[in-house]
């Protein structure tokens, strides 16, 4: 059968069984089940109607129990039991041996790196995006520009950056801009002032900041009486953000001590380190619209009296911003926070389709599709999806608060 006949029937059966069965299903409620007729006339419409709305729910109620809720189980009994040994029980097994893998561990922590970036870079320049595209006259085109990534799957934004990062070899002509740029050094100033000093004091302001919010975390823990369970908590947080600050800071003595190959293309998805940076780029060009979007609306639903106040009250533009508008927007802004924060954990498609896991740039995402359809290993799969789903849980459970917190 022809694709497009394929699928143009596949559309017609869909929606033509959404009317069938809405409309059958109301035929049956008022004609059979309550008919609106007789002495309890009153009595079967007012039942009717409160069973109806059931009714619409019903086929979302059925597909998120059939393709959500049978697979957490389905994989939490796979993470426990063997397949090889037709589906005998083997306890923690599966996770002792996913423990045991280097893999594992590099997944898990380039998934915190990830963490840690691509969220606050996102939003970051999302805020920044929303701020100055509501100062310009052509803002609505900037925003659109701005916002057209998130058109574009994650799979398609990895091949055009897989693009431009692109290497040919010495006797050929560049087609990747990154190398076409980098043909351009020679090891002179502009070398020094683009390749080293620039990239330095990057990693030097983020290792400043990790340490200062480390610094804010310890503060709040000794003036404040807090339950072991939040101490605990604001602990990890400190030593993941010790462990940002010594790699970064690593990474900006790389950066003046490297000795740069000059004149000769890279291959650079395969340096260690560096590739996973290029990677999570793609990320925060896509996921960088979207946080603008519903940052541009949070800015715009301030109170301009508060804006005006700050004003003559003599704050320069850059006080009124930071201290006046983000105040006000935090809520949204841990919301975008929180959701992009979903989307890293969950990472795949990038990674897959631009170094498939090598040179070091393994995700959790990438080791589970590994793991059940290359090495066809089901236990190990299934618990490296527990870990990601552990991982997702929390967040998904405090947006859901905080929504019905809002609400209320």
């Amino acid at each position: 059968m022809n694709p497009a006949f394929q699928g143009l029937l596949t559309i017609i059966i869909g929606v033509g069984g959404c009317i069938g069965y809405f409309y059958f299903s109301n035929q049956f409620l008022d004609k059979v089940l309550y008919p609106a007729k007789g002495p309890k006339a009153g009595h079967n419409i007012n039942r009717a109607n409160q069973i109806r709305p059931w009714l619409f729910l019903f086929p979302a109620m059925f597909a998120l129990g059939l393709y959500l809720a049978y697979p957490v189980f389905a994989t939490l009994w796979y993470s426990v039991t063997d397949r090889d040994q037709g589906g005998a029980f083997v306890g923690l097994a599966n996770y002792a041996q996913m423990v045991d893998d280097p893999k594992f561990w590099e997944a898990l922590k380039n998934n915190m790196l990830w963490l840690l970036i691509v969220p606050a870079a996102s939003t970051a320049f999302g805020s920044l995006a929303a701020q100055l595209t509501d100062r310009i006259w052509w803002g609505s085109f900037a925003k659109s520009l701005i916002f057209m990534p998130m058109a574009i799957s994650f799979v398609g934004a990895a091949v055009i950056f897989k693009l431009i990062y692109d290497t040919r070899p010495v006797d050929q002509a560049q087609i990747g801009v990154m190398n076409a740029v980098w043909l351009q050094f020679e090891g002179g100033v502009g070398s020094f002032l683009i390749l080293r000093l620039l990239p330095g004091l990057l990693m030097l302001s983020g290792a400043a900041a990790a340490i200062y919010v480390a610094y804010l975390q310890i503060t709040a823990i000794r003036e404040k009486a807090q339950a072991s369970l939040m101490i605990m908590v604001r602990g990890v947080f400190i030593a993941v953000l010790v462990w940002v600050a010594y790699s970064t800071l690593m990474l900006a003595f790389g950066a003046f001590t490297m000795v740069f190959p000059y004149g000769v293309p890279q291959q650079w998805l395969t340096i260690p380190g560096w590739n996973s940076f290029l990677l999570m780029i793609v990320l925060i060009w896509i996921q960088t619209g979207f946080a603008m979007v519903i940052l541009s609306a949070a800015l715009r639903g301030i109170p301009e009296e508060t804006i005006e106040a700050a004003i003559v009250d003599g704050a320069n533009p850059f006080q009124v911003f930071f201290k006046i508008k983000m105040p006000q927007i935090s809520g949204t802004i841990v919301v975008v926070w929180t959701t992009i924060t979903l989307v890293v954990l969950k990472v795949f498609d990038i990674v897959f389709a631009m170094t498939n896991g090598q040179w070091e740039t393994q995700v959790l995402a990438n080791f589970m599709y590994d793991k059940l359809f290359r090495a066809n290993d089901w236990g190990v799969g299934s618990a490296s999806a527990m870990v990601i789903m552990l991982l997702v849980s929390p967040i998904l459970v405090w947006n859901v608060y905080n929504a019905r917190k809002e609400m209320r």
